[in-house]
């Protein structure tokens, strides 16, 4: 019989944050693949769970995920941890999934804390539709098309962020996308969790007298429909009127419909347009 990979969900700060479910896997896991050994031995301390382990992490994700999906193919259950939350969640538990189900092996998942839904229900922003972007990739220019995307991004946005690059990213995000609302969590569950409420300008100013300690995620309102209009017909009224309908002539358009693209294009009634073409 083949093994079980099971995804384990930890605490992310606080050690009573685990279900019950994921502590009896952990005990009767043949193995538990930790993202840092370390870190995962004093929760297991903690629940006096002396199962082995072994390292599963960024590093050796792809050579470790085929050593554990032999022992899969053995008929060994492995429970993945990460350092905090849910693993598969900005962190290297992807890999072993993908090539698990390549290899036929069953998956499941238990559920427990992410600091991303925590973060996302004290918010005080909306939670019906969000955007997770986890880190910023550190390369500049990947980074700088993904703030740059953010502008017209209508959704709740979700960034994780450490402390040393706290201040340069809230700069960065409010000279992209502007003055916009923005929640930041600090330490989640932890003795010293905060959750803050400001503007993109006033965060860079508290952080700029604050020094920034611990994890967070930082939490931004998206942009409306009613702001993104606005920006649409901004960019159309950079050009004359005859030249915004050569647009869609030049399109094979008809005279009559692109009188009615352009009308909309620039929030005007199709008559304005006619009168001012005239």
């Amino acid at each position: 019989m083949l093994g079980t990979l099971y995804l384990c969900a930890t605490p992310i700060g606080n050690l009573e944050d685990i279900t019950l479910r994921v502590l009896r896997i952990l005990r009767e896991a043949d193995i538990i693949a930790a993202e840092d050994t370390r870190n995962t031995l004093k929760l297991l301390n903690y629940y006096n769970i002396k199962t082995p382990m072994t390292s599963y992490h960024e590093y050796n994700k792809i050579n470790k995920a085929e050593t554990l999906v032999n022992k899969l193919l053995e008929g060994k259950n492995i429970a993945l941890v990460t350092d905090a939350g849910t693993p598969g969640i900005s962190d290297p538990g992807e890999e072993i999934v993908k090539k698990a189900y390549e290899a036929g092996i069953q998956v499941t998942s238990l559920p427990g804390a992410c600091a991303c839904i925590t973060a996302l229900t004290l918010s005080g922003l909306s939670t019906r539709r969000f955007a997770f972007e986890a880190f910023l990739p550190a390369n500049k220019k990947e980074r700088r098309a993904i703030i740059n995307s953010l502008k017209e991004e209508t959704r709740t946005i979700v960034i994780y962020e450490a402390p040393h690059h706290l201040k340069s990213t809230l700069s960065e995000l409010y000279a992209a996308i502007g003055n916009r609302q923005i929640t930041i969590c600090r330490e989640l569950t932890k003795l010293h969790e905060t959750v803050q409420l400001f503007t993109l300008s006033s965060a860079v100013e508290y952080y700029n007298s604050t020094q920034p300690k611990g994890e967070y995620v930082l939490i931004i309102n998206g942009c409306t429909f009613s702001e993104l209009e606005t920006k649409r017909q901004e960019t159309w009224q950079q050009l004359s009127l005859a030249e915004h309908m050569d647009i869609y002539l030049s399109k094979g358009v008809s005279k009559k419909d692109a009188m009615k693209k352009v009308a909309f294009d620039r929030g005007m009634s199709k008559h304005d347009v006619y009168n001012s073409l005239l």
